[in-house]
């Protein structure tokens, strides 16, 4: 059993690139961090806008870069949301990130939708490993502080 676990970590890490189910544990999210520390920064929210975009966009098929990339941008936005970690690890941003604007709160879960949907390699190549599931529910925790459920007793309270 042992040897199976390993076998499939060494898989992972050949096939993505990857060391751990983290925002930015990939080659591809260590990329894009250093890319937006390299861009001029009143072009940085721009930058994180049009990740979104082209995830959102992508309808037939989207590829495992641009899907990480969305992910770790979505954890910079969620970093700066009420119930949103911080991004502590060294292969994130190295540079001041801008106070992000709300709208780009519901961009960033509808990126996600799409990168944990069909057609997405993202995802497949995450599903064919042991820690699949565990990348899945990371994924759903960004999304949660992203996009929280309201309280229907709070809502009720506006109602009057």
């Amino acid at each position: 059993m042992a040897d199976a676990m390993i076998i499939a970590r060494q898989r992972e890490e050949i096939t993505m690139g990857t060391w751990d189910i983290g925002p930015f544990d990939n080659d591809m999210a260590a990329d894009f961090a250093y890319t937006l520390d390299e861009t001029a920064p009143e072009k940085r929210e721009d930058l994180v806008r049009a990740t979104f975009s082209r995830t959102i966009q992508a309808r037939d098929y989207l590829e495992s870069p641009e899907g990480a990339e969305a992910v770790a941008a979505a954890a910079l936005i969620a970093a700066q949301c009420p119930g949103g970690e911080p991004i502590s690890t060294s292969y994130g941003p190295d540079e001041a990130l801008p106070i992000f604007a709300d709208d780009l709160r519901p961009l960033a879960a509808e990126a996600l939708d799409r990168v944990v949907a069909e057609k997405s390699e993202l995802a497949e190549l995450w599903d064919e490993t042991l820690s699949g599931p565990k990348w899945r529910q990371s994924i759903s925790r960004l999304r949660a502080v992203l996009a929280p459920e309201s309280d229907p007793q709070e809502e009720a309270l506006f109602d009057l």
